[in-house]
């Protein structure tokens, strides 16, 4: 049974993001230096799940906690505890239930559980017929591989199930690290991730598992301000770093003159999404050279863009006007569209630049390693690029984004569900905003469009591709909320970027928008 839950409001989740070795050397450093035991941890982990399922399903009266043999599963020992406590019946579902846990720790929970009158039943006991919430607390963080007998029975049973599901940490069966699913794993309704977030609750499958994402600091916030996260997390509440108020006096040249390229014969569509989302994110200029065919229907249909004939002359006329260059939307893979891009790409050319789409494939043939440039590859185009298979770029995204950063240079953006962006330099960011609804056409050229929009804007190359995947997921969430994922069109963002695109301290007052 699929159960799953969207929540766009991801503004209490910290920006902090851990890896699962960092978080292991956390809680060192928390017993080191403020002298709290692993067990009182453990104890805190415990009373903070406890607290969440009450809040979420406060007429729940029937508990199934389902405990494996770590720490994840002592967490669940506690909750047990706790909700027997409070009169709620629980069913507790032991992997070892006639056998030592694997830490102590754990083992102190059980038999705190055992002493409190608690009963342990195996994994395959018949569940009974009134559970009205279960507790996910099997494997949380440390597994590396597929869960075998008897968790991933367990974990089917857990799918199968009517139930909410509530997960510890993370949901048992997806990879902490990377968000890949190498087996089965649990569907939460919600997750409380614990001490820091990991990369595996944003990227890969997270979303199809995680549910709603709530975050608990364990009472350790000042530990985790002193130490610099490896990973940022980025949503919409992080614009206003990068997209500032205009100054009264600016005129469009102060905005930025854009040139865009692409849209060969058929695809004239693309490289239109792409510049009407560049005007539409502030770019002052935007001029167009597309296949001849294109510039009267791209001229009607948005008549504040500039359109000319694509054609070696003039690109090399617009190439000396531009502020900016962003190609590939539309140009195909004809002789037409690979001239052009050599002309670009000539060693003279530091502007800064976007390529996407088509130019993608052409760099994926013609390797090159330059700082003033974007590429926003999807997962496939991620794969011809490194010459690898999908498989390998969808097990490690962050470790895919590093290399294409290594090997092409400049500013990566790998598409996908928590987009990763890494810079030359190694910084990882994970966009964490947008929705399944952005899987179709055309999604891809409004966010080159936006990006290169905000580099005409004279955006550093990093902060452009940081504010224009938010602006990008954050619109998609927007149109989501108001009329749900399927049947959502790249150009429905067009009618509310306004929204994410211009900071609160714009609108004052005087103007009721």
């Amino acid at each position: 049974m699929v159960k799953q839950s969207i929540n766009f409001d991801r503004s209490n989740l910290p920006q902090s993001v851990f890896n699962v070795k960092t978080v292991k050397e956390l809680e060192c450093k928390a017993i080191d230096t403020l002298g709290i035991t692993m067990y009182e941890l453990m104890l805190r982990a415990g009373q903070a799940c406890y607290e969440l399922a009450r809040a979420q399903w406060p007429e729940a009266r029937h508990w199934l906690i389902a405990c494996g043999h770590g720490n994840n599963g002592g967490d669940g020992y506690v909750i047990a505890r706790l909700a027997q406590a409070a009169g709620i019946n629980i069913t507790l579902l032991s992997c070892n239930s006639s056998s030592n846990l694997v830490n102590q720790e754990a083992n102190m929970a059980r038999n705190a559980w055992l002493s409190a009158g608690g009963m342990i039943y195996d994994p395959d006991i018949i569940w009974p017929e009134n559970i009205d919430l279960i507790i996910d607390a099997l494997l949380g963080t440390g597994i590396n591989r597929a869960p075998i007998a008897p968790y991933n029975h367990i974990i089917n049973m857990i799918n199968a199930h009517c139930a909410p599901v509530l997960a510890v940490d993370i949901p048992s069966g997806l990879m902490a690290n990377n968000g890949i699913t190498p087996g089965v794993a649990v569907i939460a309704n919600h997750t409380l991730s614990i001490l820091a977030l990991k990369p595996g609750q944003l990227i890969g499958k997270a979303r199809d598992y995680v549910g709603v994402l709530h975050y608990h600091d364990l009472g350790l916030a000042i530990l985790l301000t002193n130490i610099k996260a490896p990973i940022i997390r980025y949503s919409e509440q992080d614009l206003v770093r990068w997209i500032k108020p205009r100054r009264s006096s600016m005129h469009k040249g102060d905005n930025g003159r854009l040139l865009l390229i692409g849209g060969d014969l058929g695809t004239a569509g693309a490289i239109r999404m792409t510049a009407e989302a560049a005007l539409r994110s502030g770019a002052g200029l935007v001029y167009v050279l597309t296949h001849e065919n294109n510039v009267t229907p791209i001229l009607t249909a948005r008549p504040e863009l500039m359109v000319d004939i694509l054609n070696e002359k003039l690109l090399k006329k617009a190439l000396a006007w531009a502020d900016v260059i962003g190609i590939g939307p539309g140009l195909g893979q004809r002789k037409w569209g690979q001239k052009a891009l050599k002309i670009v790409s000539g060693n003279k050319n530091k502007k800064p630049m976007i390529w996407d789409a088509d130019a993608l494939n052409w760099l994926a043939r013609n390797h090159d390693n330059r700082q003033n440039r974007i590429i926003t590859p999807h997962i496939g185009e991620a794969a011809r690029l490194l010459n690898v298979s999908i498989s390998e770029i969808e097990n490690d995204l962050i470790y895919s984004a590093k290399t294409l950063a290594q090997r092409y240079g400049g500013v990566i953006v790998l598409k996908g569900a928590g987009t990763v962006i890494v810079s030359e330099t190694g910084n990882v960011v994970i966009i964490d905003v947008g929705n399944a609804g952005m899987a179709t056409a055309g999604m891809g050229d409004i966010l080159s469009g936006i990006i290169a929009s905000f580099l005409s804007q004279k955006l550093k190359l990093i902060e452009a591709a940081y504010a224009g995947c938010v602006v990008h997921g954050a619109t998609a969430d927007a149109v989501c909320h108001q009329r749900g994922m399927r049947g959502m069109l790249a150009t429905d963002l067009l009618k509310l970027m306004w929204q994410f695109v211009n900071p609160e301290t714009e609108i004052t007052e005087k103007f009721q928008i």
